[in-house]
């Protein structure tokens, strides 16, 4: 046991050996519009199905081919002070990440490298825009053992090898925060309705219409179908219509809770949150596993949102809002369903409040600023219904019904603007800012005023004159903003929260 030398720091390895292979196997799916179309364009000859078989084959070699040639040529190095990966086939790439610069290790199992027991390993840099860095794939072993490697020397601590292997000298045991079993699950699945089987039907009509020539989008080809089959249905009379449009409604509603609750256990099976000693370790995921280890100090705020429905039942979520990324987002989600007793804990463990302290005060934005959006909401689509009107005179087939119905639709959002104005709230207590709005999904949002960054007062020519303003809080890894402040409201928090800033030292505090 001792610390790792040099050569074993700088020495130049490659991927697993059977990453190619999964690549290779990725190519099927690559190879199935190819075969496709081959046999729907010869499927009028005896060997249409044969040439279809042949350009599957060929295009699964050129990827298992490219594959192997591609694996061959990437290669990492683990060096003192960053890791470099060397990629390409026809044009190289080199790629130095310094270890200060990587915000998080994440490990990713897909189903297919997951069958061959393979991880992608993602380092997370906050750069955003795809320029953070993965080596695809490595054993799990390996994975596992590349990430405590990274943040070891992150870090600056020590690492012990044995043999192959290598771990952190002292690990201390996680506590489990929160945890979702099965029959939470399936209650969770129920809230999450979702129409995406809808999507993918849509994009299987689009390849049916390209090798079948069929136009299935053509209210024809339908009506000619269930022109014999449903012509029965006619006879029953406007109850079966009115019985006909419940009966898709239910088939709707049944689909769409279906989709949800399938979509939700294949992202969060065995959801369990764990306190470590290098922070939240979150893993989920049932095709596709996820692990994820986020450093308390890159925690930047915390956000509590719910739904219209699952509000009712008291459930709610809570996000982290960190410098690493969580699949594109900034949100790292934590505790996707729980009672709001469930979050409180979390949320101190990252060092923030879910309520404000005894004796600080919320106040609502300005009333003015609610009355201003309405007005212009409604003067949109007065402004719809005046083209409706227009029309009129010049064609029969535009009934004057819209135009009166896209005035009734500019009075409901306008004073929807006005009712929205009782949710909209904000708070500064004396480590947190708290700001809550929404009324039939509310979301309330804290913010450190340690981690605030720079903080800007925002306005237009309307709230210039009407006396009220934006205010925009810079955060590392998002942003934060609070909407129609009376203005000497929002001077009065720029005023607090820059002198927070001035006596804050970033170094220490994201170091």
């Amino acid at each position: 046991m001792g610390e790792l030398s040099d050569t074993e720091l700088n020495e130049s390895k490659r991927t697993d050996p059977l990453s190619f292979a999964v690549r290779a196997a990725a190519g099927l799916q690559n190879a199935f519009v190819p075969m496709a179309a081959a046999y729907f364009s010869l499927n009028d000859t005896q060997w249409g199905l044969l040439a279809a078989i042949g350009i599957g084959v060929l295009v699964v070699a050129a990827s298992a081919g490219f594959a192997f040639i591609s694996w061959r040529k990437l290669t990492y190095i683990v060096g003192a002070e960053d890791i470099r990966v060397e990629s390409g086939v026809i044009s190289r790439a080199a790629r130095s990440v310094p270890y200060e610069r990587i915000q998080d290790v994440s490990l990713e199992q897909k189903l297919l490298p997951r069958l061959f027991g393979l991880v992608s390993v993602k380092f997370e840099t906050g750069a955003g825009g795809g320029e953070d860095l993965a080596l695809n794939y490595l054993s799990e072993q390996e994975g596992e053992r590349l990430r405590e490697v990274i943040k070891a020397r992150k870090d600056g601590s020590a690492i012990a090898v044995d043999g192959d292997t290598a771990e952190t000298v002292t690990a201390l045991p996680a506590d489990v925060l929160f945890a979702i079993d099965q029959k939470r699950l399936f209650t969770f699945g129920m809230f999450e309705f979702s129409l995406a089987v809808f999507a993918v039907l849509a994009g299987l009509f689009q390849y049916a219409e390209t090798f079948m020539s069929i136009e299935l989008y053509d209210p024809g080809v339908w009506g000619e179908y269930f022109a014999g089959p449903g012509s029965w249905i006619a006879t029953w009379g406007p109850a079966a219509q009115v019985f006909g449009a419940l009966a898709g409604l239910l088939t709707l509603a049944l689909v769409g809770s279906f989709t949800g609750l399938v979509r939700t256990f294949l992202r969060d099976w065995g959801f369990v949150l764990e306190r470590t000693e290098k922070g939240f370790r979150r893993r989920r995921g049932l095709l596709t596993k996820t692990d994820v280890v986020m450093p308390v100090h890159r925690v930047q705020a915390v956000t509590v949102g719910t739904g219209f429905l699952r509000r009712r039942f008291g459930w709610f979520g809570l996000k982290f809002v960190s410098l690493a990324q969580d699949s594109g987002s900034a949100s790292h989600d934590v505790a996707p369903f729980a009672k709001m007793t469930e979050l409180a804990p979390i949320a101190t463990a990252a060092g923030f409040a879910t309520e404000p302290s005894e004796g600080t005060e919320w106040l609502r934005g300005s009333r003015k600023y609610r009355m201003d959006s309405g007005i212009i909401e409604f003067a949109i689509f007065a402004f719809v219904a005046c083209g409706v009107a227009v029309g009129l005179s010049f064609t029969d087939k535009v009934s004057s019904l819209w135009a009166l119905i896209a005035i009734g639709a500019g009075g409901l959002f306008a004073l929807r603007q006005m009712f929205l104005w009782r949710f909209d709230y904000n708070a500064l207590g004396a480590n947190f800012l708290f700001i809550r709005r929404g009324w039939l999904a509310p979301k309330l949002e804290v913010a450190s005023r340690i981690k605030l960054q720079s903080v800007e007062i925002a306005q237009g020519p309307i709230s210039r004159r009407r006396g009220y303003a934006a205010l925009k809080l810079g955060l590392a890894g998002g942003t934060l903003e609070v909407e129609g402040l009376p203005l000497e409201r929002a001077l009065k928090l720029r005023t607090a929260i820059l002198d927070s800033i001035a006596r804050t030292d970033f170094s220490e505090i994201n170091g």
